[in-house]
């Protein structure tokens, strides 16, 4: 594990070619670059903090000044949902392709196979976290597990789940929590963590476990990966009803997406 204790300078995002969308700095890297540009900033301890970014995420950035204030803290924001990817696109800056959170971590977990990485597990519940561990561990082995803890945690405990990382300290850290603390909560703490790598991974540990499975290749290649989800949760339409708003907004204000202001 690396001891150093660099942190992240603004010359370090500089190397990121991004655009703007709706104000938000989506990187324009493929996945393989995305993964190297990572793998750099772990082996110099640079604290990184990726958002990996949605439709929903964006709308909801737009609809809460301090959100999207959060957002543009991260070191880097990828382009997780695919209405990202058309967006981009559609407005003239295209991104080089999706980079899914769950592949991300995959890849990740990958790489610190060779570099004897640790990781510590953050989020959900307990059984699910502890299954999902097994499973990263059995399918990584040289990857050690540095702490697991699942994510029900109110502000009170804030403090002894942040000391308890930071003793762990881990190359990695991956969090699961709600769609609205779970950024929020590395940002504000992501500086007295002292992680190189967080990043946030909504589901990633249900699917991991076993409790969901991932949308068939198909689907994925469709860009339909959100309505399996769907499938599977159905609780999920009132989020997904957001997307068709995500689409049309983007369409009415091609010329304005890329402004580096927020659009109300």
């Amino acid at each position: 594990m690396m001891t150093s204790m660099t942190k992240s300078r603004p010359s370090d995002a500089a190397k990121v070619p991004t655009v703007s969308i709706y104000g938000l700095p989506f990187s324009k890297l493929n996945m393989n670059d995305t993964v190297a540009y990572l793998t750099e900033a772990i082996d110099q301890h640079r604290i990184t903090h990726v958002i990996t970014a949605n439709p929903i995420m964006i709308m909801s950035a737009q609809e809460d000044p301090a959100y999207h204030a959060m957002m543009r803290t991260a070191e880097m924001i990828v382009p997780d949902g695919a209405g990202v990817v058309w967006a981009a696109g559609y407005v003239g800056e295209p991104v080089a392709e999706r980079v899914a959170g769950f592949d991300l971590l995959h890849r990740l977990m990958a790489v610190g196979e060779t570099r004897d990485w640790s990781v510590y597990l953050l989020g959900t519940d307990q059984q699910t976290i502890d299954t999902a561990a097994a499973n990263l561990q059995r399918k990584f082995p040289r990857v050690r597990i540095a702490g697991v803890r699942n994510g029900y945690f109110g502000p009170e405990q804030d403090a002894e789940v942040v000391a308890a990382i930071r003793e762990a300290k881990p190359d990695m850290l991956f969090v699961a929590r709600s769609a609205s603390t779970q950024e929020p909560w590395i940002s504000k703490y992501k500086a007295e963590l002292d992680v190189p790598f967080i990043m946030g991974v909504g589901g990633s540990f249900d699917i991991i476990a076993g409790k969901l499975k991932r949308a068939p290749v198909l689907f994925q290649k469709l860009r339909l990966e959100w309505f399996y989800r769907l499938l599977q949760e159905p609780s999920r339409y009132k989020r997904m009803l957001v997307l068709p708003k995500f689409v049309l907004k983007v369409i009415r204000e091609k010329e304005k997406v890329t402004k580096t202001r927020p659009i109300s």
